[in-house]
């Protein structure tokens, strides 16, 4: 699963599940200012940086969900 940092590792902004954020393969992570500062190339690893998707619920929650499905329908 993806890791979902919490914080910009260049400004340490905070980075929110919801917000605009940039990772590369590595999941270093950083904030739209940084990113384009830093011409989307990571400086860790030289990779390039995209956007990274937005988490609306917790993983607990999908899991949850996912099982709850299977189970109602298995037994219908």
């Amino acid at each position: 699963m993806l890791k979902m940092k919490p914080s910009c590792q260049r400004c340490a902004d905070a980075l929110r599940a919801t917000g605009i954020a940039y990772i590369c393969s590595f999941e270093c992570s950083f904030c739209a200012k940084c990113a384009t500062e830093l011409g989307a190339v990571c400086p860790n690893c030289q990779g390039e940086l995209v956007r990274r998707p937005t988490r609306e619920r917790a993983p607990t929650q999908v899991v949850a969900t996912t099982l709850w499905n299977a189970v109602s329908g298995i037994f219908k």
